[in-house]
């Protein structure tokens, strides 16, 4: 199978709707994770894979919700108001779950595909997308199970540039799909 046929079958899925959360905790990548992400306007994690955000969808859930409504009181001044310990104390609290939940802060329910930058790093996520059945796409190096993912590109997942162009065409691909989906509904 041929990387055009990944890139087919990504324009197929965003064309009938179907949600993307992008995965790649590496320091090197985050950056281009994040871009692609919000390019294509897909979900993603680029700093650290918390075990069971996927399988624990509830728990995730219920820190997405407390992540908002604190963006919420931050942007309406309330945070002002508290006495200045517990203020820190919530900023601190927004803070890290910016840092953690950024990306996927306006995900409602489990993505539909899942696209793993590194097989190898983002074992648990792969774990987790294999026990609920969700689809993967990885791009695996030398030291990676291709059979473990449902669609596998291989590639050098060390390599900056490898990385910048798989995901530039995945997310063409994303966004001619949702083109589509959009002209279509």
């Amino acid at each position: 199978m041929g990387f055009w046929t990944f890139a087919g079958f990504n324009k197929n899925k965003a064309s009938k709707g179907k949600q993307f959360l992008i995965v790649g905790t590496k320091n090197k990548e985050a950056d281009s994770v994040a871009w692609a992400a919000i390019r294509a306007r897909c979900h993603y994690v680029n700093k650290k894979w918390l075990g069971g955000m996927l399988t624990n969808w509830s728990t995730t859930e219920t820190r997405l919700h407390k992540f908002r409504d604190l963006r919420t009181e931050q942007k309406t001044g309330g945070l002002n108001r508290l006495p200045k310990r517990d203020a820190a104390m919530l900023k601190r609290q927004l803070s890290h779950l910016q840092k953690y939940l950024g990306g996927i802060k306006y995900m409602t329910g489990l993505p539909d595909i899942v696209i793993i930058v590194d097989q190898h790093e983002e074992y648990t996520a792969l774990q987790e997308c294999i026990t609920l059945g969700i689809p993967t796409i990885c791009l695996i190096d030398t030291n990676c199970d291709p059979d473990l993912a449902d669609i596998s590109i291989p590639a050098n997942d060390d390599a900056i540039s490898s990385i910048r162009l798989i995901l530039n065409k995945l997310v063409f691909a994303i966004c001619e799909g949702r083109s589509g989906y959009i002209r279509n509904p």
